[in-house]
């Protein structure tokens, strides 16, 4: 019974120690009821990091790089810029040519017009020496095309319109040869740009084989690289401007040789009554047909040859 008894107290007396143990480690630990257990971040800690950075992080400030300067470009293009000059002083050349000879009054003189469409009202007045003047006072290529209809006087009305049109062909052909040269450079140019940067590319990656030690290799394939490219810049700066004129005469000469075809058709039915009766020369002058055909026939016939002395001999007359 004493024995028990002690067994209990003993229990008790470890319950109590267990429970004031549990206590006071629960009061001294972080996780306890009632407690920030976030961590304290103070501004000032935070402030001080970032101003104490190293200086490798810090941001440089970079230098302004300088324009471009298109007269130093050209210089250092090397000699592939010689030819695209040349080609650009010829595009300049032929395109101030072209503007001025294919003006209207250069090709169809208002003047000119208006004294033929005179003479031709009516046509059965008209008349093909005074015309003719008229053509070589205004030398041109409408006054051409009328004269070589005129010169045809006498003949059908399609074999004059005929002769109108091939020479409206050799006229025209004539007036195209140099925008056929600006067509060429405006196809030629840019493979001269396009020639000269490749050329300046292989200088380049062949100079940085050979680097010095102030240098990178990058640094030295860039300065190549956008040397090389001022060819081709250039050779488009000729091509495009090339390339839009040449179209643009080609249009306009088409304008303008249709207006003196119609022009020309308009005085050919003139030239119709004439029709195998009368002729006009170089003079202006014109002749008859039938007087000419009419002194052909009363031409006596020629002399027989003369007999040679075998024929003499033998008594054979010369047919």
């Amino acid at each position: 019974m004493n024995h028990q008894n002690h067994d209990r107290k003993l229990a008790r007396y470890s319950l109590v120690l267990a429970i004031l143990l549990v206590l006071s480690v629960w009061a001294n630990t972080p996780w306890s009821l009632g407690q920030d257990t976030s961590p304290q971040i103070n501004a000032d800690e935070i402030q001080a990091v970032m101003q104490d950075q190293p200086e490798a992080t810090k941001a440089v400030p970079t230098e302004e790089a300088p324009g471009i300067d298109l007269l130093t470009l050209v210089t250092r293009g090397g000699g592939f810029m010689i030819p695209i000059g040349i080609m650009s002083l010829m595009v300049v050349a032929l395109a101030f040519e072209k503007f001025m000879s294919l003006r209207p009054e250069k090709m169809l003189p208002a003047d000119l017009a208006k004294e033929l469409q005179e003479l031709a009202t009516p046509l059965d007045r008209f008349s093909p020496g005074i015309a003719l003047q008229s053509c070589r006072e205004y030398p041109s290529p409408a006054g051409r095309v009328v004269t070589a209809m005129l010169l045809r006087t006498g003949q059908p009305l399609s074999e004059i319109e005929r002769t109108a049109h091939e020479t409206m062909e050799r006229e025209a052909d004539q007036q195209a040869s140099a925008i056929r040269w600006l067509t060429l450079a405006a196809a030629a140019t840019p493979l001269m740009g396009l020639l000269g940067t490749v050329w300046g590319m292989i200088v380049a990656f062949h100079e940085s084989t050979a680097l010095t030690a102030d240098r990178s290799r990058s640094e030295q394939l860039s300065e190549g690289i956008y040397t090389a490219l001022v060819t081709t810049l250039s050779g488009l700066i000729v091509a495009i401007p090339a390339a839009m004129l040449a179209l643009y005469l080609e249009n306009r000469l088409a304008k303008l040789f249709h207006q003196i075809e119609e022009f020309a058709f308009r005085i050919a039915p003139a030239l119709a009554p004439y029709a195998g009766l009368q002729r006009l020369d170089e003079d202006g002058v014109l002749h008859s047909l039938d007087r000419k055909q009419s002194s052909m026939t009363d031409t006596p016939p020629p002399p027989p040859p003369p007999r040679s002395a075998k024929e003499k001999r033998s008594g054979i007359k010369a047919g």
